[in-house]
């Protein structure tokens, strides 16, 4: 053996060796690991519920008023109680979780921890609709959900609607499904926001408990989630793609005024879209209203928006051929 190579040689036999004194250890299955009684209690808990311990809430009303005592000294007769208040954007988390059966109203009590390293209790009943997970896409669902917000919507997507498309039909400015320009984006867009607000109102209808899941524990990423959450996710990233997409076509394509008012009308026609369908098909009536509005759109712009063709002698987009309108030349 040369004398270069049995130095090399020496170290791999080490190596192997030392290799083959690693153990990895038994592999537990995860069928085969015991969960004490209060672990079984905790992911029964979090199944129906959807949070558990550590969980971290953000108050979303003005004042919660959190109990010092044990909840049983609440339900006692003739004991003074103790209470604080969590004010608004209150930082709150999860410390304990507790079944009350002999509380009447609500026998889940909740021991919250704030900021200021206080403790205390609450019904569930009492917690729920007063906080938001501390998570910002939790937030985001929320304040899109609001009844309020969604009423004010309405009315102000109404008005707006209306004036817009009215101001602009008298401009004689373009407007996606009426004057639109020769790019499938914008009437895309408009299907796609149909389409979403249709398919995030029939999620809560039919699958009311994955989707409160999901606004406890959001996420962006569509591939870790169950097919109808991670279909939303799509949608809503493809919302975002051809929003930006129409953006830049229509910045290229028209002046820079013209542009401003088409995309103001786009916006306005968007708002609509949502709010309408979002609302009709609470009532069932939208997955019909969305299967027109798809045919409405794709047949105004490919009946009158579609320009597939150029004028040989302007360059000027044509619907058809024949005469340029711009020019005046024959194209066959």
């Amino acid at each position: 053996m040369s004398i270069h190579i049995r130095p090399l040689f020496t170290l791999a036999v080490f190596a192997l060796l030392l290799a083959s004194c690693y153990n990895r250890g038994e592999k537990v299955h995860d069928a085969m690991v015991q969960l004490s009684e209060h672990q079984i209690d905790s992911l029964s808990f979090f199944s129906e519920h959807h949070y558990t311990n550590n969980f971290n809430f953000v108050v979303n009303c003005d004042t919660l008023t959190l109990l010092r005592q044990q909840p049983e000294e609440l339900l006692a007769a003739n004991v003074p109680i103790d209470t604080f208040a969590a004010g608004r954007h209150s930082v709150l988390v999860v410390a304990d979780i507790r079944i009350v059966p002999s509380d009447s109203i609500d026998s889940v009590w909740v021991q919250l921890a704030t900021e200021q390293s206080e403790f205390g209790w609450t019904r569930e009943s009492a917690l729920i609709p007063n906080v938001v997970p501390a998570d910002t896409i939790s937030q985001f669902i929320l304040f899109f959900s609001d009844t309020h917000l969604i009423i004010f919507l309405v009315v102000i997507g109404v008005i707006t609607v209306s004036y817009w498309i009215r101001h602009l039909l008298a401009l004689k400015a373009p407007i996606v499904h009426f004057r639109d320009i020769n790019t499938f984006y914008p009437t895309l867009l408009t299907i796609l926001v149909a389409a979403s607000a249709t398919y995030y109102a029939h999620l809560q209808l039919f699958y009311p408990e994955m989707w409160r899941h999901f606004y406890y524990h959001p996420t962006l990423n569509p591939f870790v989630l169950p097919f109808q959450l991670g279909l939303f996710l799509l949608m809503v990233w493809m919302l975002l793609i051809v929003a930006l997409a129409a953006v830049d076509d229509v910045r290229h394509q028209l002046p820079f005024g013209d542009a401003v008012l088409y995309l103001s009308g786009l916006m306005a026609v968007c708002a609509a879209n949502y709010i309408i369908y979002s609302i009709a098909t609470l009532y069932y009536i939208g997955y019909f209203l969305l299967a027109a509005y798809v045919y409405f759109a794709l047949y105004r712009f490919w009946k009158f928006s579609r320009m597939p063709y150029r004028c040989g002698k302007c360059g000027a987009q044509m619907h058809d051929k024949g005469r340029c309108p711009i020019c005046g030349a024959e194209n066959y």
